[in-house]
């Protein structure tokens, strides 16, 4: 929090910072203004409302505090740049960003609110430096529903893939020491992202659909059909990296793509479940000449962007915002992705404090804490209560309130009942 103390220009929005961030580190079964107000012993959320909505501070540069803090102690110049949305459900129409569209989190089209985020990958861990809000033209084309939700003129239409480009250009500009850069198939299938990178010389491993055209010396053809010349002897049996169950091994091949007028070293790499035959395709571009084994741990990197967004949702109340324009949405998600950063950074120093064996055991024979362990022990033991007890144990002004609201009604209910 005093990395972050300088953004704002009054101790008020500081503290209340602090008693945000707080609240979104604590053991609450929902999180957002009201509980996390009760929590810390506040008669009422305005305070909180306030911050998010009408104090003075710059998010952004917020979130560019955040970003050195995670690079102060994850920085590694072989680092993957993973890029991934997430949607958030959501109810009506006034919140910034809703429409009915598909999004992973449900696995169908819904009433949810689409955000890309940029997540940094390293050899001591990973967590979200950068967050940018996905609005359809069906907002950028209601300027009224625009000045209503407080989203800047400047703000118009950006496909998923441009505000992932904006992103990275934006991280590398700062100096972020990065080798790669990962996605799944909504940025892998767009060249000018792909061209993009090529320009700023950065690796990258991004996944394509199977009707993906690669160019070759005898014209364009779909991945899935080079992938039917592959010979039996090119496949290699490579891990993607270790998951919760040990390492994920897959069978590898790698085509080499030589047409004229390509950038660097690019490749077509395909991946094969060893038990179910299911094929994945990935468009590959390096600078210089790499090893296949390279190329499948940047390809491996991708599933910890699904990690930080579990991890960020379920201890961080990435999700649970109550907010409806365009300032507080970033401002909200701003200082969930600062908790969730506190909890990765301080989860990889004490994997880094550690020498692990090949099993991920310590030499006691102890595993690294995770993120949920840190989380709770950091609740109990180091965060202090702002009341005291006996106020923490009672009901809150507003909740007596709306106790005492709910009995007088149901009295009213029943003498009505009565003859």
């Amino acid at each position: 929090m005093e990395r972050i103390a300088g953004q704002f220009g009054r101790v008020e929005p500081r503290l209340r910072a602090r008693q945000l961030v707080l609240g979104l580190l604590a053991d609450l079964p929902r999180k957002n203004c009201w509980t996390i107000a009760e929590h810390t012993g506040d008669a009422t959320p305005d305070g909180l409302q306030h911050l998010l909505s009408r104090a003075k501070w710059d998010a952004d540069l917020v979130r560019d505090d955040m970003r050195a803090f995670v690079l102060e102690h994850l920085a590694d110049d072989q680092a993957v740049l993973v890029m991934d949305e997430t949607g958030d459900l959501k109810k009506g129409t006034r919140t910034v960003g809703v429409q009915r569209q598909y999004t992973g989190t449900a696995g169908r089209i819904e009433n949810a609110q689409v955000a890309v985020y940029l997540t940094y990958t390293s050899r001591h861990g990973h967590a979200a430096i950068d967050r940018a809000l996905y609005l359809p033209k069906s907002w950028t084309s209601d300027p009224d529903r625009c000045r209503q939700a407080a989203v800047p003129d400047d703000v118009g239409f950006a496909t998923k893939p441009q505000l992932a480009r904006q992103m990275i250009e934006r991280t590398l500009d700062a100096g972020v020491a990065a080798a790669w850069a990962a996605g799944d198939e909504v940025y892998g299938d767009n060249p000018h992202l792909r061209a993009a990178l090529e320009r700023r010389q950065l690796g990258y491993v991004l996944a394509v659909s199977s009707t993906h055209r690669v160019p070759t010396s005898a014209g364009n053809q779909r991945a899935d059909h080079l992938t039917r010349k592959i010979p039996r002897r090119a496949w290699q049996k490579l891990s993607a990296g270790r998951g919760a169950k040990g390492h994920r091994w897959y069978d590898w091949a790698l085509i080499a793509i030589t047409a004229p007028g390509l950038a660097g070293r690019q490749h077509l790499l395909i991946r094969r479940n060893r038990r179910t035959g299911e094929l994945a395709y990935y468009r590959c571009y390096a600078p210089r000449p790499v090893p296949l084994s390279i190329l499948v741990k940047v390809a491996g990197s991708r599933w910890t962007v699904e990690e930080t967004f579990q991890s960020s949702k379920t201890l961080a109340g990435l999700d649970e915002h109550q907010v409806r324009r365009w300032d507080s949405w970033h401002r909200w998600v701003t200082l969930a992705l600062l908790a969730h950063a506190f909890l990765a950074v301080t989860a990889a120093l004490e994997r880094r404090d550690q020498a692990l064996a090949d099993d991920g055991t310590s030499p006691n024979g102890l595993i690294p804490l995770t993120c949920n362990e840190i989380q709770r022990l950091f609740t109990a033991l180091i965060a202090r209560p702002t009341r005291d007890l006996a106020h923490r144990l009672c009901w809150s002004t507003w909740r007596r309130r709306h106790q005492a609201r709910a009995q007088r009604s149901h009295y009213r209910r029943q003498a009505a009942l009565q003859p």
